[in-house]
């Protein structure tokens, strides 16, 4: 059968009501293909996954994530089931999306000329650990 999951459009909906500052910050520059004219959608389903931000014309997700999420085995899981469904992913920090947002939307645009460009193999870039994380 075709057609909306509802338990899962329920589930996104959620989701994207309970983002957070990060989340929200970044949405305001992806929202209405602002950002070099790629639509975004957030929420996207992908398995039993939830991508925070997606664009199907680049096959690319973009994950904001905190500090709890360094090491993380299940975002790790997570990441290669979606790139086994032919998606790349950008990972930022939230950190870096509040306090260096111009950075963020530059790599941004970097790495999906990269990943549009990857045609038999996909890619999961994560960047820019939060500055407080950095070492020396």
């Amino acid at each position: 059968m075709r057609g909306p999951e509802i338990e899962t459009t329920k589930r996104a909906r959620r989701l994207r009501q309970s983002d957070n500052d990060a989340e929200g910050a970044l949405w305001l520059e992806l929202r209405d293909r602002r950002l070099n004219g790629h639509k975004f959608v957030r929420q996207l389903p992908i398995g039993s996954y939830f991508a925070d931000f997606a664009c199907r014309e680049r096959q690319l997700v973009v994950e904001i994530d905190g500090s709890q999420h360094v090491g993380n085995k299940y975002d790790q899981i997570r990441d290669r089931f979606i790139v086994s469904k032919g998606w790349s992913m950008l990972r930022f920090w939230n950190v870096n999306v509040l306090k260096d947002r111009e950075e963020v939307l530059e790599t941004y645009w970097l790495r999906s000329k990269d990943a549009s460009n990857a045609v038999s193999k996909r890619m999961i870039f994560d960047l820019l650990p939060p500055k407080a994380m950095a070492c020396p």
